[in-house]
């Protein structure tokens, strides 16, 4: 499907172009999309090792450990059927307290232990648990305190205020993430 939606993006691109009569706008804007892909990029290589290497700091300092701890009450609510002593409530905590720093990058391998974790629990193995639904509904909601990457792609374009994003991007994925537990909770299967 994503083939077809580019392809007919591209068609139409060349399309307007010969209907202006002017074929090498087509030429002009692939040269200069190029450009400005590769300036973007080198933009964010710098910042997204700042905030990569800030975060690691933040974990080994033990930031990412103290936000887990104070969501564990809340993991006992969210996935009532995960033994509080089990490993996936550490790889479930560690990979929310990534996407609420902003940090969807460093919450994607977070987010395959904890799944890895959540199917050793999981009794129907080719069916998702109820736990693994509830885990991909928030994480897909991104409950997001400290956006740092949208931060990092603001700087890299050159916002005055890239951080002016911060209090409207706390209000958003607080109402998703909010909309997705209030979902999971009326399409959850009763627990067997």
């Amino acid at each position: 499907m994503i083939n077809i939606i580019w392809f007919a993006m591209l068609a139409s691109g060349v399309l307007a172009a010969a209907v202006q009569g002017d074929i090498q706008l087509v030429t002009r804007a692939t040269i200069e999309g190029a450009e400005e892909a590769v300036k973007i990029a080198l933009g964010l290589i710098g910042i997204i090792a700042f905030w990569s290497g800030l975060m690691k700091i933040a974990e080994d300092a033990g930031l990412m450990k103290l936000i887990a701890k104070l969501m564990r009450p809340l993991t006992r609510v969210l996935f009532p059927e995960v033994p509080p002593d089990h490993p996936a409530v550490g790889a479930v905590l560690l990979a929310m307290s990534a996407n609420i720093l902003g940090l969807g990058n460093a919450c994607t391998p977070l987010g395959i232990k904890a799944m890895e974790e959540l199917q050793t629990l999981n009794p129907n193995k080719d069916t998702a648990s109820n736990s693994m639904c509830t885990f991909v509904a928030i994480t897909a909601s991104s409950l997001t305190l400290i956006p740092t990457t949208v931060i990092a792609f603001r700087t890299a374009a050159g916002s005055a205020n890239p951080t002016a994003v911060v209090g409207t991007t706390i209000v958003a994925t607080t109402a998703s993430t909010l909309a997705a537990i209030i979902v999971d909770r009326l399409l959850r299967k009763p627990y067997l």
